[in-house]
């Protein structure tokens, strides 16, 4: 019998299953391919794996398992989990696998803005996060796309840090009390309010009318995403989900059901305002989680106290 079936094997899972296989812990690793840093050229602010590409860290992560005789890689998609005594896990491939605890690592992807050469360009020159590539863009021409107060932050926190030429494109009023708007304009940000028309190569179109209108230089563009949920597992197995549609999990990785942990940036605690959308935060969520996971089982099979239950 398996003592822990993990789904999805990007940073958290494949780091999970490296703690747990180093407790010999019956273990299978579902990997349905690559995820959400695919597009991406590099993963960065990690240490010891700085500018790797995301694909090439996968592969060294995975050999480093190939050591621990008790985890098995599965390169398969779920199409089914059934909760029970045991949970269920069904493959694409026709396979049922079984375990006594499921880790869920199935991460999220982003729906992009609706606009022309924009999701071409994603992860190469388009981007969300300024602590994975903001470094790279240190002296280049940037813009950032939307309106709002956490636009506006975004922006500021880019000039102050990367470049000193910053362009809010809020794509309509930009939605700003006098403060915040007194900050962007301290900072020498121009704010525009045509709507985008397209993204270029090396431009930022705005609309005039049916017609283009300016073209603003940008080496860079910074987009808002809306963030889904990758797989429905969660969901189905009736996890408790936060308003922002990520799954809640305590300190420990814990899920609102007894069994399901999970871990990477599809799940946060309460207290948190959002995931922490890193690959060493998702690393570290997916040992902590399978450390807790041991100690469940360790607790389950011996009859030892459960260290945990204090922290229900």
């Amino acid at each position: 019998m398996n003592d822990v079936i993990i789904i999805g094997a990007g940073p958290a899972g494949l780091s999970a299953a490296l703690t747990l296989g180093r407790m010999h812990r019956e273990t299978v690793l579902l990997d349905a391919g690559s995820g959400r840093n695919a597009p991406a050229a590099a993963v960065h602010n990690l240490l010891l794996g700085e500018g790797l590409a995301p694909a090439e860290l996968r592969r060294r992560a995975r050999e480093q398992l190939a050591p621990y005789p008790s985890v098995r890689v599965v390169d398969a998609e779920v199409s089914e989990v059934a909760p029970g005594a045991r949970f269920a896990v069904t493959l694409a491939t026709g396979e049922r696998v079984t375990a006594r605890r499921l880790l869920l690592a199935t991460g999220v992807r982003d729906e992009l803005p609706p606009v022309e050469g924009l999701a071409e360009r994603w992860g190469r020159s388009v981007f969300h996060c300024p602590y994975c590539h903001g470094f790279e863009v240190t002296g280049r021409r940037v813009v950032v796309l939307g309106g709002g107060p956490a636009r506006a932050r975004l922006a500021v926190q880019l000039r102050r840090s990367f470049a000193d030429d910053v362009v809010l494109c809020a794509g309509g009023p930009p939605g700003l009390d006098d403060a915040t708007a007194a900050v962007v304009a301290a900072h020498g940000i121009a704010v525009r309010e045509e709507p985008v028309l397209r993204l270029d190569d090396d431009a930022v179109v705005l609309a005039a009318g049916d017609d283009d209108g300016d073209s603003i230089a940008a080496d860079a563009v910074f987009v808002p995403t809306t963030v889904r949920q990758r797989a429905p597992f969660a969901a189905d197995l009736g996890c408790a989900l936060l308003p922002d549609g990520a799954v809640e999990v305590d300190e420990f990785g814990r899920t609102s059901v007894p069994g399901v942990y999970a871990a990477g940036d599809l799940a946060h605690r309460a207290t948190l305002p959002m995931p922490v959308s890193a690959v060493v935060a998702a690393m570290a969520a997916g040992t902590v989680a399978a450390a807790m996971l041991d100690q469940d089982l360790l607790a389950a099979d011996t009859g030892l106290p459960d260290l945990l239950a204090a922290a229900r």
